[in-house]
């Protein structure tokens, strides 16, 4: 259940760090923030904003809160395949993602043509660069890196999903880049000091702030869409190698965005960064870390929460104490008979589950703003 943590700041998490609760609290304290923040379970130290926090803003936007992966998200799809159908080992599903779904930094599609779905999202407010405009088709449809992920699991029933991590690439990063870098020299120029020079912030009806929004709506489309199109691939892959099936349902939704909603009485601006809606009868996904459990989950509606919950099970450790006290070994103990990138893992140790917080609890703390419909176990997991 809820707990007042500071003045303006609502924490919904058992396990949280006093340097989190600090940096939100200094959010919370900003003159355009008519309400209370609202700390999700998972919720960790960010760059700028806390990871894991819901802002609600009138008259202004903090692009930092957003981040530099704007429209980050999961999408998960439901198959009518179950445990039954599958091989005796999903090994040769990997060739065919790392093939059709490329990951890592600045990594691409090398012969990319132009997707009709990306085509039907328009272009953002900016105007690109050639080699801009070159990423944005190379990088549609592809994985990215750090803690983006393609797996396939089984749910309590047996029965087959795919779920896959990422967000709006390299363009999202540069447009975001851009917008901060803009608060900041008008913070400079206004002469407003904050308590962080990462809240900078962008005012309602400024040509700055109209040209973020564009961006930033523009790149949150760019973000499901590809999404969409690797949950295809991925689908399409899987059938593949079983040899058949059918999609079921489909799940997509961000964990890293902005957009005007109404509550408390109020129009604002509320910014979900790692955290998704969870409207009534909203459907999302939470993940937990490799070699634990993910879950599909609707929504309760919480006033209190903004409509929100966690996006997953949030970072214990930074990724450089989780490379100096974690080894590749116990990483490969913890995946046990998964199919994964295990010739990777000592590159991939700064995902080790002991570098998150326990997603059971975080599941536990948020059961008054979502119900679980479905628990899932991995069996093949592809990180970037």
């Amino acid at each position: 259940m809820p707990q007042r943590v500071a003045p303006g700041l609502i924490s919904w998490a058992s396990d949280i760090e006093p340097d989190a609760i600090e940096q939100a609290a200094r959010a919370a304290r900003l003159p355009f923030v008519p309400s209370h923040v609202a700390l999700m379970p998972d919720a960790h130290v960010g760059m700028g904003a806390t990871v894991g926090s819901v802002i609600p803003t009138q008259g202004a936007i903090i692009p930092s809160a957003v981040g530099v992966d704007i429209g980050c998200g999961m999408v998960a799809t439901e198959t009518d395949l179950t445990a039954a159908d599958l091989p005796d080992t999903l090994a040769a599903l990997m060739p065919l993602i790392e093939q059709r779904i490329p990951a890592g930094v600045g990594q691409g599609h090398d012969d990319p043509s132009t997707d009709a779905s990306l085509n039907a999202i328009g272009t953002p407010g900016t105007s690109l660069t050639g080699k801009q405009e070159h990423t944005v088709i190379a990088q549609f449809g592809t994985l990215g890196s750090g803690n983006h992920f393609v797996e396939v699991c089984l749910d309590e029933r047996d029965h087959v999903w795919t779920v896959l991590h990422s967000g709006s690439r390299g363009i999202g990063n540069q447009l975001a880049t851009m917008h901060i870098s803009q608060a900041k020299k008008l913070m400079k120029q206004w002469f407003i000091e904050l308590d962080d020079p990462d809240l900078a912030y962008l005012v309602q009806g400024t040509p700055q702030f109209t040209a973020y929004i564009e961006d930033m709506l523009w790149a949150q489309r760019y973000a499901m869409a590809s999404r969409a199109r690797m949950a295809e691939v991925l689908v399409a892959s899987l059938f593949q190698v079983v040899g058949h099936g059918a999609a079921l349902r489909t799940i997509n939704a961000h964990h890293n965005f902005t957009q005007m909603e109404r509550h408390h009485g109020r129009d604002m601006w509320i910014t979900r960064k790692g955290a998704i809606k969870a409207a009534s009868g909203d459907e999302g996904i939470i993940p937990g870390s490799m070699g634990t459990r993910s879950y599909i989950v609707t929504g309760l509606g919480s006033t209190a929460s903004y409509n929100s919950c966690s996006h997953g099970a949030g970072r214990r450790m930074s990724r450089t104490e989780a490379r100096k006290k974690l080894t590749a070994a116990s990483l490969a103990e913890a995946m046990g008979n998964r199919v994964w990138n295990a010739d990777r893992a000592g590159a991939l140790v700064d995902e080790h589950p002991e570098a998150y917080k326990s997603i059971d609890q975080v599941m536990e703390d948020q059961k008054d703003l979502v119900t679980v419909q479905h628990t899932l176990r991995q069996i093949f997991n592809y990180k970037g």
